[in-house]
């Protein structure tokens, strides 16, 4: 079916419901990031394939709202599929929500299915849909009847993570959020949310793209803990193991239920912002709603997990030197044919997957050319790629998963000779990298106002970019975690407090439509700056381990102490690469770390 065969489907089935307008977001019962196949509707529906939007479809209109990360992507996607691109100013923006209140009129109905809607996410729903006399129905799945050969759910089993990786076993972590939920005054804690539920049990999976984890949910009490997850997933051994630790399996389907058959008295504790209202509504009993405890405590990584991650720093680096390496011998090479982004994909895969412990990329690699590079999210594809010849800047952002770690990191790399104005706004991006990362900062300080600091160089240009500076990172889990995000437009709640530990992206960028886009990222840590008259204070340390190409920085634009954190990095990049890497990989780390002089 095209995607005006699919609209119409779609509408046939909302006017048999008498529905009057259909809700799909980007979204899943575990309000995944990811989503497997089975929840990829908005995709199926639109064919529009960046990792956030969300469709409204009435009799007369159909709209995608995407953030300006995909105005572009979205634009070119959605051309002649009848759904029009809508623009948000962010990525918590609810402009659907306003467009609603504006077009629809009392006496109507909106239907989006609850199984993948927040309780955040309902409620600002129930509170637009009561004020304009919208009936909300949250007990359709309009989609799933036009959908006809939908994906099944996904059967990849589940496996142990191992303690030597880990560090803690999973009875002791177990431990730690009863004793959260003693002190919340709760005898239940349901979580859905699909990295805590991996972190807790130390089990990883493969049921989403990138991302470790496996469809679950868990309901901890005093005495037991209850897994909720599809049947034949997890081994017969590891079923024995887990019993004898106080873990019951039960069937996924089998929550809704169990929720609903609480004791009247008790109280139940869950992440009303990752939590849905299909599972919720249901419960009678008292609730606390809080941020799962979890959370916190996955992001501040141990010294033993920052011990696996700074290793796999090194080799997810020396697997970037070998990919560079192998990107200048090939790139522009007369009577050659041109390189492409597909194979800059495919190369990076290749030389990481030779490296010990690594098991998938970390998310979809992005490798943009000039134009393509001004869309924050591009992906390449067979029916749309471009060559890199000529001149300009390719943008690489890519990553991977290991058994020790989680690495992001995006490089941005001349090819032949790039323009003077290129080279200007290449320097201005890395004097906003370098500041963030030579920041000292009160422990606690919420993590949004940390933005600006990066921002300041752009901003002293005139010049901004669309997305936050920086979000969390799993150990070994989501590329994307929280709670920390460093971003101005995220408000900053006392959850958002820095911390000792946390790992954390530092990528501001600069993209210009139709022209080129630049980013520059490197994964930094919260460690201990000391201590004084005002209280503790932290420092970033930076965990990844790759050269920042030299070559377009307009060196008269660094000042004395930028060029001393930039030569400092690469001592240390060349100091613990070099030992791993041997011929022409050692021989271009060694050419792109030379220090540099004024």
């Amino acid at each position: 079916m095209s995607q005006a065969a699919k609209l119409a489907a779609l509408r046939d089935a909302m006017s048999q419901a008498d529905v009057h307008a259909c809700l799909i977001p980007s979204a899943d019962p575990h309000l995944s990031e990811y989503l497997p196949e089975y929840w990829q509707i908005r995709l199926w529906l639109t064919g529009f394939t960046g990792s956030a939007g969300t469709v409204l479809v009435t009799q007369d209109f159909a709209g995608v709202w995407v953030d300006s990360r995909y105005w572009v992507q979205a634009e070119t996607e959605l051309a002649g599929t009848g759904f029009t691109m809508m623009k948000m100013g962010t990525s918590a923006d609810s402009g659907h929500v306003e467009w609603l209140t504006e077009h629809l009129r009392a006496g109507q109905s909106l239907a989006i299915d609850g199984r993948a809607l927040s309780l955040s996410a309902r409620d600002a729903l129930v509170t637009a849909t009561q004020k304009c006399g919208v009936t909300l129905r949250l007990d359709l799945d309009i989609p799933g009847q036009v959908w006809l050969d939908r994906p099944a759910l996904p059967k990849a089993p589940v496996l142990d993570f191992s303690v030597e990786y880990a560090g803690v076993g999973r009875v002791d972590k177990i431990a730690r959020v009863r004793a959260k939920m003693q002190e919340a005054g709760a005898q239940w804690h349901l979580i859905s949310t699909l990295d805590d539920i991996a972190w807790i049990l130390n089990l990883r999976g493969n049921d989403v793209d990138y991302n470790p984890v496996f469809l679950s949910h868990l309901l901890i009490s005093e005495g037991l803990t209850r897994l909720f997850i599809g049947k034949g997933k997890i081994p017969p051994p590891l079923v024995d193991e887990l019993k004898e630790e106080r873990v019951a399996i039960l069937p996924y389907e089998d929550v809704a239920g169990i929720l609903t058959g609480l004791p009247a008295a008790d109280t139940l504790m869950f992440d009303p912002a990752r939590t849905t209202c299909g599972l919720i509504d249901q419960i009678k009993i008292k609730t606390v709603r809080q941020i799962n405890p979890s959370t916190f405590m996955k992001s501040q990584k141990t010294r033993h997990e920052l011990k696996h991650v700074r290793r796999v720093m090194e080799l997810d680096g020396a697997a970037l030197c070998e990919f560079f390496a192998w990107f200048e011998a090939n790139v522009n090479q007369p009577g050659q044919p041109a390189i492409d982004e597909l194979q800059v994909d495919e190369k990076l895969l290749e030389f990481r997957a030779a490296q010990f412990g690594f098991v998938s990329p970390s998310f979809s690699t992005i490798a943009a050319f000039n134009a393509n590079g001004a869309m924050p999210h591009y992906r390449a594809t067979p029916e749309s790629f471009s060559r890199i010849e000529g001149d300009g800047l390719l943008l690489i952002d890519s990553g991977g998963q290991y058994l020790g770690g989680t690495t992001d990191i995006t490089r941005v790399v001349p090819v032949g000779q790039p323009s003077h104005e290129q080279k200007e706004d290449y320097t201005a991006v890395l004097k906003a990298m370098i500041a963030l990362s030579r920041l000292t900062f009160p422990e606690g300080v919420a993590s949004p106002v940390l933005d600006v600091i990066a921002r300041a160089p752009l901003w002293a240009k005139m010049a901004d970019y669309g997305h936050g500076t920086g979000h969390g990172v799993g150990y070994f889990l989501n590329v994307h975690e929280g709670p920390q995000a460093i971003s101005y437009r995220a408000p900053p709640a006392p959850h958002t407090a820095m911390r000792l530990g946390m790992i954390t992206s530092n990528e501001p960028g600069l993209y210009k439509p139709g022209r080129w886009g630049i980013r520059i990222e490197n994964l930094v840590c919260n460690q201990s700056a000391g201590e004084s008259e005002f209280g503790e204070f932290l420092r970033f340390e930076t965990l990844t381990l790759c050269p920042i190409d030299t070559r377009p920085i307009l060196l008269d634009q660094l000042d004395d102490s930028e060029l001393d954190w930039l030569n400092s990095y690469h001592a240390t990049v060349r100091d613990r690469l070099a030992p791993r890497l041997e011929g022409d990989a050692l021989a271009w780390l060694m050419t792109r770390t030379t220090p540099l002089v004024v």
